[in-house]
């Protein structure tokens, strides 16, 4: 029968996780040995616990590692994704000057960032995005969600009026200590016009005087005077005025487990990672990018471009089948910056065509 203090001594070192130290190491010396056995089977435990709640740092391990991570510090890109766009764009010539570009999903903004420079000069950038992010210099943004008919509403009364979203120019009377002799009567002149006299004159620029001299009799048809116009004032007068539709967009996904890890509670985690399984990734990137076109046949004018990030999976080659409708090229890209582990690749749709129509291209 063991002693009070040899039991309280078995007590504290189960109880209390440690073990204290005997009078006689021989009186218990068959009894530590499993206790010590104990407390070392514990230990990894604890071990893998700390694993687990490091995952933030290995990330920043491979950020730290990764080649376009540190370039796109060393370059001011918001992210790494800036060079995929450089990428594509070197090698489909998508961006001119002065053009009109969507950026769907474009937070935390590296993709504005590229086409804001390939843009300018007279170049406008509107970005779209649920998360209220920080726009880059020069690019005008909408937030809320893209999929709601209102904000789609809101993007094609935005790019309807050509002067919204560019760099203004200079008023020539901003500066009255400075030397105006080079400024001319027209300049002053237009500058004098109101809004409504700018838009009628470059109505009639485009139509011709010509043209709009010409008396229609009666037999007249509608389809003959629409054959006058060109081409694009038929895309104007259907809401066609955009260069570039570029659609980097994800969804956040259904969470049904790990409420309390922040890692996956928090929205913005969520809306830029994906969930880990692979046909849920890739039928959400399916809609978005079905979402993407729908907006696409609306506002992109003929000759346009458009560009979307897809998760590879069954459903991919029936969208290529819609975009080969509407477009005169298409091609898959991967792009080199793009992580070999990753399934995610991009549709390219190159000259959008004029004649199809919405039934042919959306067509099951």
């Amino acid at each position: 029968m063991l002693s009070r203090r040899i039991f309280q001594q078995l007590t504290n070192t189960l109880l209390l996780g440690f073990e204290a130290r005997p009078a006689c190491n021989s009186c218990i010396a068959s009894t530590c040995r499993p206790l010590r056995t104990l407390i070392r089977r514990q230990a990894p435990t604890n071990q893998l616990r700390d694993g687990s709640s490091s995952s933030s740092t290995r990330w920043k391990s491979r950020q730290g590692k990764d080649f376009f991570a540190k370039s796109a510090k060393v370059a001011g890109f918001k992210s790494r994704a800036a060079f995929k766009l450089l990428e594509m764009d070197q090698k489909y010539k998508l961006f001119k000057p002065g053009q009109t570009v969507i950026d769907l999903g474009y937070a935390p903004g590296s993709w504005s960032q590229v086409a804001v420079s390939r843009t300018t000069p007279n170049g406008r950038v509107i970005g779209i995005d649920l998360i209220p992010a920080q726009p880059p210099k020069g690019v005008s943004t909408i937030q809320g969600n893209f999929l709601s008919p209102a904000i789609q509403a809101d993007v094609r009364a935005y790019v309807q009026d050509p002067n919204l979203g560019r760099p203004r120019k200079q008023s020539i009377f901003s500066h009255p200590d400075e030397d105006s002799e080079d400024v001319t009567e027209e300049e002053v002149q237009d500058a004098q016009r109101g809004y409504i006299d700018l838009e009628r004159r470059a109505l009639l620029e485009g139509m011709g005087q010509e043209s709009l001299g010409q008396s229609h009799g009666k037999g007249d048809s509608k389809g003959a005077r629409e054959g006058t116009l060109s081409l694009k004032e038929r895309d104007k007068r259907q809401g066609r005025v955009v260069d570039v539709v570029l659609s980097d967009m994800w969804e956040p996904w259904h969470q049904t487990t790990g409420y309390g890890k922040r890692s996956l509670s928090d929205p913005y985690f969520r809306l830029m990672n994906t969930s880990g399984m692979a046909f849920r990734d890739h039928a959400g990137s399916m809609d978005l990018c079905m979402a993407a076109l729908t907006f696409c046949f609306d506002t992109l004018h003929t000759g346009g471009h458009f560009l979307c990030k897809f998760y590879q999976g069954a459903e991919d080659k029936e969208f290529e089948k819609k975009l080969r409708k509407l477009f005169q090229k298409v091609h898959r890209e991967k792009p080199e910056s793009s992580r070999s582990d990753s399934k995610e690749a991009y549709f390219v749709g190159l000259r959008r065509k004029e004649s199809p129509t919405r039934e042919e291209v959306f067509a099951e």
